[in-house]
């Protein structure tokens, strides 16, 4: 089955950490909302008519739209494709853009599942990262969901933020853990060079947190969450029993979706197709019923790299048989060495031809990768 992602590319105000596309400009929002629904259209054939499992509402701020939008983009998909009976389908929100007259309205519409982007409870941290929210409204916009009847609710944290201390962390997971979410992502802070805190680094006015520290935040979260019950199936990512995110746990699958918007991304088993990121570019060629993207053929070696990268991530593991089977290509031969290194540093494991990380293993997740790469010759 596959998915459809949604790129909305507005926000109230600029993040300073954040390099996703998007705009603060407002202006010429129901002309792209009407670009989108016309992607929507001319791309119906993308998926080869495959089944539509999730559908997510991504930015950008999508909770910025108003429910006349929404719809008209949940209606456009609904048209164009077959969904299966009960699909996942997702909006990422800012906890401002959420009250009681809001979040009906989105129940409404079909969306069960929120995301919704908190960051940190700590008024001095929400404020370095420069979001529009504070802690009290962040903590009722979790409140008010439940009450609205939402049933599955994921929250965002950040750790590892510059200045961030182990009790700020500390403290930020036990409020998450007491609003009892379903699911909570956490990401590492990364410093990016074309954001604020990039232009910051760079001018010596901020300093980025240490390695240390940041597989510190994380070993505390695991430690946490775990002995509440979260299962930890990705890196990034915590769920109880039940409430994986099924839209993400495709892309770590390899399962086809179809990327709509400005900036989006697509991906079809054999190629990716990246969407034009600059709004009036993808409106102006959208209006000449052109689809303003860049699309990239896959290697034997990009198609090998992206199944380990996505796979060793999460509690499923790489699976050797598969890699031999599809590709052609015998994973634990070619680094025989470099394994024997890695399961005597007790960094991973190997049942049943399955390749999965360690607690201490995780840590490492992005070098251990890399470093069973494919070179191209």
């Amino acid at each position: 089955m596959a998915g459809i992602y949604i790129h909305i590319p507005f926000c109230k105000q600029a993040c300073h950490y954040c390099d996703f596309h998007f705009s603060t400009s407002q202006q010429l929002r129901f002309e792209l909302v009407q670009a989108m629904l016309k992607e929507i259209a001319m791309q119906k054939d993308y998926l080869e008519g495959e089944a539509i499992q999730t559908i997510y509402l991504g930015g950008g701020t999508p909770s910025l739209l108003d429910a006349q939008e929404l719809q008209l983009i949940l209606k456009e998909i609904r048209s164009a494709h077959s969904l299966i009976e009960n699909p996942e389908v997702t909006l990422e929100a800012n906890p401002d853009d959420l009250n009681l007259s809001k979040l009906k309205e989105l129940s409404d519409l079909g969306i069960n599942r929120l995301s919704i982007g908190i960051q940190t409870f700590h008024p001095a941290l929400l404020t370095l990262l420069n979001r529009s929210h504070d802690s009290a409204t962040a903590i009722a916009s979790v409140r008010q969901a439940r009450e609205v009847g939402f049933k599955n609710i994921s929250i965002d944290l950040i750790y590892a933020i510059p200045n961030e201390s182990d009790i700020q962390w500390e403290e930020d997971i036990r409020q998450a853990i007491a609003l009892q979410p379903d699911h909570i992502s956490c990401y590492a802070l990364t410093i990016e060079e074309k954001t604020v805190f990039g232009r910051w680094s760079k001018a010596g006015k901020l300093k980025a947190t240490d390695d240390e520290t940041a597989a510190r935040h994380l070993e505390v979260l695991m430690d946490e969450l775990e002995r509440e019950g979260f299962e930890h199936y990705e890196i990034s990512n915590f769920a109880r029993p039940g409430f994986h995110s099924q839209h993400n746990s495709n892309y770590w699958k390899q399962e086809k979706y179809l990327g709509i918007g400005p900036s989006a991304h697509s991906y079809n088993g054999n190629s990716r197709q990246f969407n034009v990121s600059n709004n009036n570019m993808y409106m102006k060629a959208l209006n000449h019923d052109s689809i303003p993207f860049e699309k990239e053929v896959l290697s034997l070696e990009n198609k090998i790299n992206e199944y380990i990268l996505t796979t060793l991530r999460t509690q499923w593991g790489t699976d050797l048989k598969k890699i031999k089977q599809d590709y052609g290509y015998d994973l634990l031969y070619k680094n025989t060495d470099y394994l024997s290194k890695v399961f005597e540093r007790e960094l991973a494991v190997m049942e049943a031809d399955v390749l999965r990380l360690t607690r201490k293993g995780k840590l490492l997740a992005d070098k251990i990768s890399s470093d069973l790469f494919v070179m191209s010759a």
